[in-house]
């Protein structure tokens, strides 16, 4: 489905809008919406804040008899001349004013001199080598690197930063034969979602003539011979469809090394699915492929499998009801372990002999218990489980069998990831950090049951001088919230310290303690850090993720306002001084706290947010959000979006906080026209005097892969707007 659809009439709106908005460029057209700056002798804003003009045209949808205006649908098509002008004069409009912050460059040369510090990615070992990322401190791309061993000297094997002069070709995905002979890479270039796949010898260096391209969430995964690997695509779109167009049947293929892939196998698709997504993955024996299909975001899913040592083996479908998630975890030959939330929302791990694959014959390994169960490994043929307890890392091992081995002993209340290897390995790898703590990689020895620091990183700063504590608050229907608050110690409570509340609130995802440096240097600054664990989330489980969604996504602005008001309540700040922030469906968590109530908050920053929740499932991915959102094509989900659509509840006359919207050209995730929208009607309707700003990146997407260079200069831009908005005096 094309994002504009072109008709006669609208080829003329667009003409004259492309006229008009050209013109504002340079100045000629432009409406005002005066900015009364505050009188201090250092603060250089201009005293008036101007906006370019945006047209707006008479599109109407209707939805279950209800009329919806969409003005700016024109927006939608982020390649027309008209929309390349308008993202010129917001950006001119914008950077005019970030430039116009004194501190700006201050913070921008703190956050260079902490990010510049040795991180690695967690090795993993194949054949006789260890591999393993690292970044010197500045690089825009991690590098990957090859060793003999723990204690040999690591050697390049990929470097992403020569693949382009900006730093935008990023690494998204790499996997390495059983003999450590041969690595498949993934890429992505600019921020976009779709990746090309290649391979290279590991020994030389050198890459084979193979390409795959048209990959889009999905790995590779080698068979046990190094012949070939099995990954997802879709077919290719056309050019003008690439960054838009809405993505369906997904279809898993096998790559046989030395062959064009116009000659690859398909392996499975179904034509009469078009939004289900296959997976695969090669059992570490060799001799199945697990093919996990998803629907969309759902965390239901089914799993099928292909014996691959049985030519033309059938596919078998194991796991077809769809209803409840299950990750494959490992086998002993017919053996397969799962992790699953059937009949346990908290989850647990089960096994399946799938020569009696009746649901009778399933055994409980490791049952349910109290604290949210987030994963499994079989590792040294036991299990290592990870689990969240109030969104805080636990992990214990057991037998095959289920029986306790030992929990092991983490550094804090934090956050432990990694774990990874396979069956038979005595040895894993995995990641401990905190909101004070970067993340210091330990190798555990299965065979002494102890974990020894591998690498740990040097960041120019002291965590003793800062605290995190935990509190817990109650939503408006009583729901008790938990919210970490991390800020320097001997902070006073009066009320007037800035606070920075983020959230994400949605898709099973759990916010658990990390380390940033873009928060260390707010902390810095003086400023608190607060994180909130909504529903939504996963941090307790699959009730607490339904209790966020569809009909009940109003839970979670809930409860975000309610750790908001919490912060007021016990002096920590004021509306005056209060920031939220957020990413993706945390960019609709806070446009939707904003335009429900925008006098709580001082100022917003939604970034790459998902802010028209009536036409989101009409762009890319954005159809697999319905199972978490629902659409606005079924009437009482219609109802439900409408009532709390950030871009559908702006009300013309009001005074919202100061905001800054930031987005990027090539995200193909959640594409630029919600943030575009958004903030034409924001500033349309907005009558205060703090700005309303956007911030538009140009080659790059939804975040992931972003050059270090671009994720500084972004993080300076949402700091010094905060400086300037909340009235921030730096130390």
């Amino acid at each position: 489905m094309t994002s504009f659809r072109q008709n006669r009439h609208r080829n003329r709106i667009l003409a004259g809008a492309r006229t008009i908005v050209g013109l504002t460029v340079l100045g000629a057209l432009i409406w005002g919406c005066h900015s009364t700056r505050r009188p201090e002798a250092d603060r250089t804003a201009p005293s008036r804040l101007v906006y370019p003009l945006t047209l707006t045209t008479n599109t109407v949808d209707t939805y279950f008899g209800t009329r919806i205006p969409d003005p700016y649908r024109w927006l939608e098509n982020d390649r027309s001349p008209a929309t390349e002008a308008w993202v010129q004069a917001q950006n001119a409009v914008t950077f005019g004013y970030l430039e116009s912050i004194p501190e700006r460059t201050r913070i921008r040369d703190r956050l260079v001199h902490l990010w510049n510090y040795e991180r690695y990615g967690l090795p993993f070992k194949r054949g006789n080598r260890y591999f393993l990322t690292r970044n010197d401190g500045l690089q825009n791309q991690s590098v990957l690197y090859r060793m003999s061993g723990l204690e040999g000297t690591p050697e390049v094997l990929l470097d992403p930063n020569t693949l382009s002069e900006d730093g935008t070709v990023a690494l998204t995905g790499l996997t390495v034969t059983d003999d450590g002979a041969k690595l498949a890479y993934g890429l992505a270039r600019a921020g976009s979602d779709w990746q090309e796949w290649r391979v290279r010898d590991v020994a030389t260096g050198e890459d084979y003539p193979d390409v795959v391209h048209w990959v889009k969430f999905s790995s590779a995964s080698w068979t046990k011979d190094g012949a070939g690997f099995f990954y997802s695509r879709y077919d290719e779109p056309a050019a003008n469809d690439r960054l838009t167009g809405a993505n369906y049947f997904h279809k898993l293929y096998y790559h046989r090394l030395g062959t064009a892939q116009s000659e690859d196998q398909l392996v499975y698709h179904r034509p009469d699915q078009k939004e289900w997504g296959f997976y695969g993955r090669v059992t570490d024996d060799g001799q199945y492929l697990i093919i996990s299909v998803s629907q969309g975001t759902d965390t239901r899913n089914r799993v099928f499998y292909r014996d691959l040592n049985a030519p033309d083996a059938p596919v078998v479908e194991l796991l077809n009801d769809f209803d409840a998630g299950y990750d494959f975890v490992g086998n002993v030959e017919h053996q397969f372990y799962f992790r699953t939330d059937l009949d346990a929302p908290l989850g647990r791990v089960i096994a399946i002999d799938i020569r009696q694959p009746a649901r009778d014959h399933w055994r409980n390994i490791v049952p349910q218990t109290t604290d949210r169960l987030v994963g499994a490994n079989s590792l040294n043929r036991q299990l290592a489980v990870s689990y969240l307890k109030n969104a805080t890392s636990a992990v214990k091992i057991f037998n095959l069998e289920g029986g306790f081995v030992r929990e092991l002993t983490l550094p804090g209340l934090g956050t432990a990831g990694g774990f990874g290897g396979r069956i038979d390995d005595t040895e894993t790898f995995y990641r401990y950090t905190s909101f004070t703590s970067p993340g210091t990689i330990y190798r555990h020895d299965f065979t002494t049951g102890s974990s020894q620091v591998f690498r740990e990183p040097k960041v120019d700063f002291n965590p003793a001088d800062y605290e995190t504590r935990q509190v817990f608050c109650r939503s408006q229907d009583g729901t008790r919230i938990p919210l970490f608050i991390t800020h320097k110690k001997g902070l006073t409570l009066n009320g007037q310290n800035p606070v920075y509340l983020y959230g994400y609130g949605g898709f099973d995802i759990s916010l658990t303690p990390s380390f940033s440096v873009a928060n260390l240097v707010w902390m810095e600054m003086g400023g608190v850090y607060a994180a909130a664990n909504l529903r939504g989330g996963g941090e307790y489980g699959e009730t607490w993720h339904q209790a966020g969604m569809k009909l009940k996504k109003q839970n979670v602005f809930d409860d975000f306002i309610a750790t908001a008001e919490w912060l007021i309540a016990n002096n920590y700040t004021s509306s005056t001084r209060l920031a939220i922030g957020g990413g993706s469906n945390g960019g609709l968590l806070v446009g939707a706290c904003m335009t429900q109530r925008p006098g709580l908050f001082a100022a917003a920053l939604p970034a790459v947010g998902v802010l028209d929740m009536l036409r989101f499932h009409k762009f890319t991915i954005g159809w697999a959000w319905t199972s978490e959102y629902g659409s606005s094509d079924n009437p009482d989900e219609f109802r439900a979006l409408l009532a709390y659509s950030p871009l559908h509840n702006l009300k013309p006359g009001t005074v919202y906080p100061a905001t800054l919207i930031t987005t990027a050209d090539h995200d193909d995730r959640v594409v630029p026209a919600h943030s575009f929208k958004f903030a034409a009607a924001l500033q349309a309707a907005h009558v205060g005097d703090a700005p309303v700003l956007i911030r538009i990146e140009t080659r790059a997407g939804h975040g992931a892969g972003k050059p270090v260079s671009k994720t500084i200069e972004e993080t300076a831009d949402r700091w010094s707007f905060l400086v300037r908005e909340l009235e921030m005096t730096l130390p």
